[in-house]
């Protein structure tokens, strides 16, 4: 499993932990049932303590989206793959944000930012009609 952390970002090292995991099920990278790296070896691998780590397994665990078994280990609920719907749409409203934030510093008007929107939206559709032909 892949975790990148930013001891700059500002976010807890524990919630980029969680965010991290909850974005690779929603992105279908981890799967349902899909086992864990135990918490040792998670902080072995990011380098940081065991605790932080126990403590976003915690969370996940809290929300729904990773559970426990005894003696086998922590694995990705399926629970947690239909939480990923939400965590989809809040990861695309966090980069929607961001590039309207983005488009209105450059002094694009609301007209011209839906424009916009609405091209690349076309143009992403038109890209993907020969894929969905050939299915």
């Amino acid at each position: 499993m892949f975790i990148n952390i930013d001891p700059s970002s500002g976010l807890p090292i524990y919630l980029q932990i969680a965010q991290q995991i909850k974005t690779a099920v929603a992105m279908g990278r981890l799967q349902p049932e899909e086992p864990l790296p135990s918490v040792r070896q998670l902080a072995v691998e990011l380098a940081v303590n065991p605790n932080t780590v126990a403590r976003a397994y915690l969370d996940l665990e809290i929300e729904g989206t990773i559970y426990k078994r005894q003696g086998a280990g922590t694995f990705v609920s399926s629970q947690g793959v239909e939480m990923s719907k939400a965590e989809r749409r809040r990861v695309l409203n966090e980069l929607l944000e961001k590039a309207l934030v983005e488009g209105v510093n450059l002094g694009l008007s609301e007209r011209e930012l839906r424009d916009a929107f609405e091209r690349l939206l076309e143009k992403i559709a038109q890209a993907r009609a020969p894929e969905a032909v050939g299915k």
